[in-house]
């Protein structure tokens, strides 16, 4: 008998149906096959964030219909960013011992709901991801959305008026961006982004940047950036929401359009919105043309040389984006600012 050497594997043997969700860079679903092959170490983590693997597992056992359990664990990565087997063994040790200790439950369930207490491996989400995820999985698992989502559905029509905005429950706005294809709901999103307070527009677009968006929202905030870019002074956080909200759009050309925009803009170079691309549009960095603008402006970013040095250590680490940002960096017609920057970002490695 072959024995049993990931999460995934030691989960199934009670016959229950996990599923996996990235809780790092975006609330984000990762097939069944992708995770174990990460856990057995044959690909990288499709999305690290500081060295390491944020996710949700969920299981439900398939012959009951009790409430699904999840767990939230983080696993240290690699240099390459693959998964740190030695952590994985001591996780699996843990939770076996756990699990001993707990056979006196009434239930394995009750075993297994208890197994991560006081697990090095176990974190908790902030408050606003838990909204985001529990939007989700009420979508996924064709449950009911959460009691404030006509609320937010009432507001985003600009019925109570914009300036309510304070009374509008976080879980709704997740509710609301987690069913766009569902009564009237895109059309409703697109209309109050135009016009809607910074406020609401930031939190609506920190949960639009976990959904496909139709074209109709991405050309909104397209609109709104530029109303924005018109004026005397910009507002960073605004424009990093709408590359946020954007970042997986399904109409490409508006989002580039969108992206270029800003950083082309004066303010181009705040490190809130160069972050916000790194950090949640990075997709985006594959266009050459993108790609060297992001480098450029990242060159001359208002927070310095080690934001410099932060951002590409990321996003050299990203899957499929060392090879490109390479390139860029090797670029002879790389401008002054920039090939120092490297420089400086080279020196520091080698220094260490």
């Amino acid at each position: 008998m072959e024995q049993i050497s990931t999460i995934t594997e030691f989960l199934e043997t009670s016959g229950a149906r996990l599923r996996f969700f990235d809780m790092g860079r975006r609330v984000d679903k990762i097939s069944r096959d992708r995770f174990l092959q990460f856990e057995k170490t044959a690909i990288p983590y499709p999305f690290p964030l500081q060295q390491q693997a944020w996710f949700a597992l969920l299981f439900q056992d398939k012959s009951s219909q009790q409430e699904p359990l999840i767990w939230f664990l983080r696993l240290p990565l690699d240099e390459q960013g693959k998964l740190l087997q030695a952590a994985r063994d001591d996780f699996m040790h843990r939770l076996i011992e756990r699990i001993g200790e707990k056979m006196q439950a009434d239930s394995e369930g009750q075993q297994l709901e208890s197994a991560l207490q006081d697990n090095p491996y176990s974190f908790k989400p902030k408050d606003e991801r838990m909204a985001i995820f529990h939007a989700r999985i009420s979508r996924l698992l064709n449950a009911p959305p959460s009691r404030f989502y006509e609320h937010a559905q009432h507001y985003f029509s600009g019925q109570p008026g914009w300036e309510q905005w304070s009374f509008v429950g976080y879980q709704g706005i997740a509710d609301l961006a987690a069913r766009l294809d569902q009564d009237g709901n895109e059309t409703i999103v697109a209309s109050a982004i135009t016009v809607m307070p910074a406020q609401p527009l930031i939190a609506l677009c920190h949960c639009l940047e976990n959904e496909t968006l139709p074209r109709q929202i991405t050309q909104a905030l397209l609109d709104r950036v530029d109303h924005e870019l018109q004026q005397a002074t910009t507002d960073p956080g605004l424009l990093a929401a709408a590359i946020r909200g954007s970042a997986r759009s399904s109409a490409q050309r508006p989002q580039r359009e969108l992206i270029s925009r800003i950083l082309t803009s004066p303010g181009g170079n705040h490190i809130e919105i160069l972050t916000a691309v790194s950090g949640r549009a990075w997709e985006q960095l594959l266009d050459a043309e993108i790609r060297h603008l992001f480098l450029e402006r990242l060159a001359e970013n208002s927070a310095g040389q080690e934001a410099f040095n932060l951002c590409m250590a990321d996003l050299l680490y990203l899957p499929g984006m060392r090879q490109p940002i390479l390139a860029t960096v090797r670029d002879p017609n790389r401008s002054s600012r920039l090939s120092s920057a490297i420089g400086a970002l080279f020196q520091g490695v080698t220094g260490q």
